[in-house]
């Protein structure tokens, strides 16, 4: 299964994703920087910073910078992870930013039923604005 992230709500389409990596399906997720995440700015960017910031350098726990690894991120917090059949359904979703070329060729997902326009008066931010809060720096390409 190949999703679009453009403009889907987070939480939801991260739910979505881990039920069909647990039924099996390889599950590719594009555009992950184009994600929003529900909510004020303030709010939001608190909460983010709050939780990069736990824990020791050397022992962890590590928060990702990376919008591709906080989107496969919100996914694991819908596995099982701790389990066999959770750490399989894990190996089973991809998350890039942007479109890769191999992935052009298949036909995108887009989750309507999931979109931030089916949130009446929404407060949101994009997980791109979110990673930049945190430091992320987009590599050129």
């Amino acid at each position: 299964m190949l999703i679009d992230a453009t403009n889907l709500v987070l939480g939801r389409m991260a739910t979505i994703a881990a039920k069909h990596a647990l039924n099996g399906e390889s599950v590719t997720i594009i555009n992950c920087e184009k994600a929003v995440v529900t909510g004020s700015k303030e709010s939001t960017m608190g909460n983010y910073s709050q939780k990069f910031e736990l824990g020791q350098v050397n022992q962890g726990p590590y928060f990702p910078r990376r919008p591709d690894m906080l989107v496969r991120r919100a996914v694991r917090g819908m596995l099982p992870r701790k389990k066999p059949r959770g750490r399989a359904a894990l190996g089973r979703v991809m998350c890039f930013i942007g479109t890769p070329e191999q992935e052009n060729k298949e036909e995108a997902t887009s989750l309507p039923e999931v979109g931030v326009q089916r949130i009446k008066r929404a407060q949101y931010i994009t997980v791109n604005e979110l990673c930049r809060h945190l430091g992320y720096k987009l590599e050129p390409k």
